[in-house]
């Protein structure tokens, strides 16, 4: 129904499901074209928040040593759900299984629930009327909260949701999601800023406490 409430049509919104099986960033793309971005801004931001899953690749390429040839297929479906799945596993026959059933089965219904979805979305005509235009950036939040769990993920939502609005009025749509993503360099600088601080303090305060033990001996 996101999809369709962005423009999308039934065999869009499946085509793209069937290609792009990570739900972020799904609702990432169709929430930028919602929003009148471009196709291209639209998919660089949804190519950002895949990128967690190439490295989700390498560890499972170590795990579970599929052949050569099955490889591209089985990276179709390296998402959080079948790397969890597969790292839960004792031996590498059992994570080999736990990959390959989560990852179908999860298939299957993520197309099917979206074909419906997208049906259902066409019968009531337009979405906006029904307020469903706000289900993608709803259920992007939703996936999004509970990864927010540190400080320092905490200060990077926080920048990355004021650089979003700030640049909003005055960039292109689609353009101040991609802007959003310095949050993360600017936040790391400035607390390895603050750690390097820390230390040279701590190392001040620490020869300062010598010199006056010195003294007093």
């Amino acid at each position: 129904m996101t999809s369709a409430g962005s423009g999308l049509t039934v065999l869009q919104t499946c085509v793209l499901s069937l290609l792009a099986f990570t739900g972020a960033s799904q609702f990432a793309l169709v929430g930028a074209l919602a929003g009148g971005g471009s196709p291209f801004t639209a998919a660089v931001g949804a190519v950002f928040l895949s990128m967690r899953n190439a490295f989700y690749g390498i560890r499972l390429s170590q795990l579970l040593a599929l052949p050569r040839a099955v490889r591209p297929l089985a990276a179709h479906m390296v998402i959080d759900e079948t790397t969890a799945v597969s790292l839960a596993q004792h031996g590498r026959r059992a994570a080999r299984i736990g990959f390959v059933v989560t990852g179908v089965s999860l298939y299957l219904l993520w197309n099917l629930s979206t074909f419906l979805g997208a049906l259902g979305a066409e019968a009531i005509g337009d979405t906006a009327t029904w307020g469903l235009d706000a289900a993608g950036p709803a259920v992007f939040l939703a996936l999004l909260a509970p990864m927010v769990r540190t400080t320092t993920q905490r200060a990077v939502a926080a920048v990355a949701v004021l650089l979003g609005l700030g640049l909003l009025p005055v960039l292109p749509s689609g353009v101040p999601v991609l802007a959003a993503a310095l949050a993360v360099p600017v936040v790391l600088y400035v607390e390895g800023h603050k750690r390097v601080e820390g230390r040279r303090t701590q190392r001040a305060q620490q020869a300062s406490d010598d010199s006056a033990q010195g003294e007093d001996r």
